[in-house]
C-alpha cells in the first residue's frame, strides 16, 4: 500500500455494497448504509445517481464488469456468504468478534445480531484512521474497539499484550481480502496466534487459488487484475492451493469446515447473474480444535 492513500481496493468493495445497497429490499443482498461514507466525490456521485437515475447503476456494473471481470459478483456474494457464517457462528454460542484487516468492514454497524456483542477490528494504521474519519462517533457502538496494525511488519502477539485480548471465550474471527497481499511468513504467523483462541472458536478467511499468481492467464481478466494492483502498490503475494489447506489448518489446531470457490457462492446468492472471472476466489471457514 502507498504511503499517503487508504487501501484503493478497501474502497472499491465499499462501492460495490454501496451499489448493491440501491436496489430494491426485496432485490438485494444486504443492505450497507454506511459503505458510502469511504467512497471519494466520483464513486459517491454514482450511487447518488444510481438511486434516482434508471439504468445507471446498471451502466455503472457494467463498467466495473469490464474492467475487473468477476470481482463485482464476486464481492457481492462473498458479503453475504460471510454474513451468513458469521451469523451462524454466533446463533451456535460464539461471544466476540475479531475482524482482521478490517477495511471498510461495516458488519458492526449493519449486522443486528452483533449489537450486543464485543467486536475487535484491527487494520492498516492508514486504512483505519481513513475510516475513523469517515464514520461519526455517534454511529459507533460502545462494544466496538479499533486496533492499528501493518500485518506485515508488526506482531499481533504484542499488540494482544497491550489491550488484553480475551482468548477463553468463544470467538468468530473474520479476515475478508488480506491474505492474498500477506507473505507467507505473516500468514503462518496470524494463524499461530489464531491459535491460542479457545477450542470451538472459528475463523473465517478468503485466500486466492494459487494458480492464478503462478499462472494468470489461466482465469480470465486476472493478468490485467494483477498488473493494476502492482500500479496501486496492492500487489498479491501468498495464495493456497485448495487441496493443501486442510492440512495447513491442522498443523495449526484448526479444521476446515467449508471452502467454497467464487463459482460456488456466486451460484448460491446470485444464480441469475452470468458473470465470468474470479473463479481463483474463495473463502473457507476453520474451527479450533480441542486441544
Amino acid at each position: 500500500m502507498k504511503d499517503d492513500v487508504s487501501s484503493r481496493t478497501a474502497q472499491y468493495m465499499a462501492l460495490f455494497r454501496a451499489l448493491e445497497t440501491t436496489r430494491p429490499k426485496n432485490n438485494r443482498l444486504f443492505t450497507d448504509p454506511f459503505a458510502i461514507n469511504f467512497l471519494d466525490n466520483q464513486f459517491k456521485l454514482h450511487v447518488y445517481l444510481s438511486k434516482f437515475i434508471p439504468g445507471w447503476r446498471g451502466m455503472v456494473e457494467k463498467q466495473i464488469r469490464k474492467r475487473i471481470p468477476g470481482a463485482l459478483s464476486s464481492g457481492l456474494a462473498r458479503t453475504r456468504y460471510i454474513d451468513d457464517l458469521l451469523q451462524q457462528t454466533i446463533e451456535a454460542g460464539n461471544q466476540q468478534v475479531f475482524i482482521l484487516g478490517a477495511g471498510f468492514d461495516t458488519r458492526c454497524l449493519r449486522l443486528p445480531f452483533l449489537k450486543q456483542l464485543k467486536v475487535i477490528e484491527i487494520d492498516h494504521p492508514l486504512t483505519a484512521a481513513y475510516k475513523l474519519k469517515r464514520l461519526s462517533k455517534r454511529l459507533i457502538p460502545e462494544k466496538v474497539f479499533y486496533h492499528q496494525i501493518d500485518f506485515n511488519k508488526q506482531s499481533l502477539d504484542q499488540l494482544s499484550a497491550i489491550n488484553n485480548f480475551n482468548f477463553s471465550i468463544p470467538t468468530t474471527i473474520i479476515w475478508e481480502g488480506v491474505t492474498n497481499y500477506l507473505t507467507q511468513e505473516a500468514i503462518d504467523n496470524t494463524f499461530d496466534f489464531l491459535r491460542r483462541f479457545t477450542p470451538g472458536s472459528t475463523v473465517i478467511f478468503t485466500y486466492v487459488n494459487k494458480d492464478v499468481l503462478e499462472d494468470p492467464s489461466r482465469y480470465e481478466g486476472a493478468e490485467k487484475l494483477l498488473s493494476d494492483l502492482n500500479e496501486l502498490e496492492e500487489e498479491w503475494l501468498t495464495g493456497f492451493d485448495p487441496a493443501a489447506l486442510p492440512a495447513y489448518l491442522n498443523s495449526y489446531q484448526f479444521e476446515l469446515v467449508e471452502d467454497e470457490s467464487a463459482t460456488s457462492y456466486r451460484q448460491r446468492y446470485l444464480p441469475e447473474r452470468t458473470e465470468k472471472g474470479y473463479e481463483f476466489y474463495r473463502v473457507a471457514c476453520a474451527r479450533r480444535l480441542t486441544e
